[in-house]
Parts: C-alpha cells; structure tokens; sequence
C-alpha cells in the first residue's frame, strides 16, 4: 500500500493494481503550513521552504511484513494555473524528520528543468495532504 500525493491509497498484491479513492477528508489540523517560500523560482533552481507539519501525522504504511512505506516528508506540487499541469520538485536535506512534529521544520526543493513558466500555484505535500496554495512565479 502506498499513500499517493492526492491522498489516494494504491494498492498492489503483484498481480492486481487497485487504487482506493477514500470518501470524506482530512482533518484540515494535519494539513501542512507554509510559514515562508520564495515567490518567484526558476526551473532548475534550488530554494528553502518552511511550516509546520512538513512531515505528516504518520509515518506511512504497512502491509504485514511485506511491504512499507514511508510518507511521513514533504512533497512540492506546483500546478502552472494557465494549463493546470502539476509538477514535483524533488524535496531534500530535511530539517527534521519527526512524524507529528508542531515546531517549524524546512526543506529544499528542486525546481524541474521542465517545469512551465508563468504564474503558479504551490502546495506542500505530507501524508497525501496538501497545504493551502501560495502564489509563486516560475520566470
């Protein structure tokens, strides 16, 4: 089983490929907070972000003792708003990786080499949880 970024569970026995899409959401307390971005980036730039709740409210999942995985670090989703194509920058060097942690944690993150140019939306990931959109300009 895998958390996916849109809060999906995917679920695989090898043979068969299943995606459970939950009824219902979240609670809006485990959403991740950006406290500071930037608000222009550049594809193929390295930037910091910081907030609260970058690492989720769990570690991920388990089945028996097969398979884990882990969800509990932050994803960068941009979505460019003219086309609505969405993109992950590839998130690194963490601050902490604490599960259910309040304090002010941060992140790098990778802008792709492709990622479309224009007025954009970002959102951080955690736990297929997304945080509220902030405005960002790729130029």
């Amino acid at each position: 089983m895998l958390v996916l970024p849109t809060g999906q569970i995917l679920f695989t026995d090898f043979f068969f490929v299943s995606v459970y899409n939950p009824a219902g959401t979240y609670n809006q307390a485990w959403a991740p907070r950006i406290q500071s971005s930037p608000s222009v980036v550049t594809p193929g730039g390295s930037y910091v972000i910081s907030g609260h709740g970058f690492n989720g409210m769990s570690q991920g999942s388990a089945y028996g003792d097969d398979q884990q995985s882990a969800t509990n670090y932050p994803l960068v989703r941009i979505t460019n708003n003219a086309t609505g194509h969405v993109f992950y920058s590839r998130t690194h060097d963490h601050s902490s990786m604490a599960v259910a942690f309040n304090g002010v944690v941060s992140t790098h993150f990778d802008v792709p080499a492709n990622q479309e140019l224009g007025p954009s939306q970002l959102v951080v990931v955690a736990n297929g949880i997304p945080s509220a959109p902030i405005a960002v300009t790729v130029q």
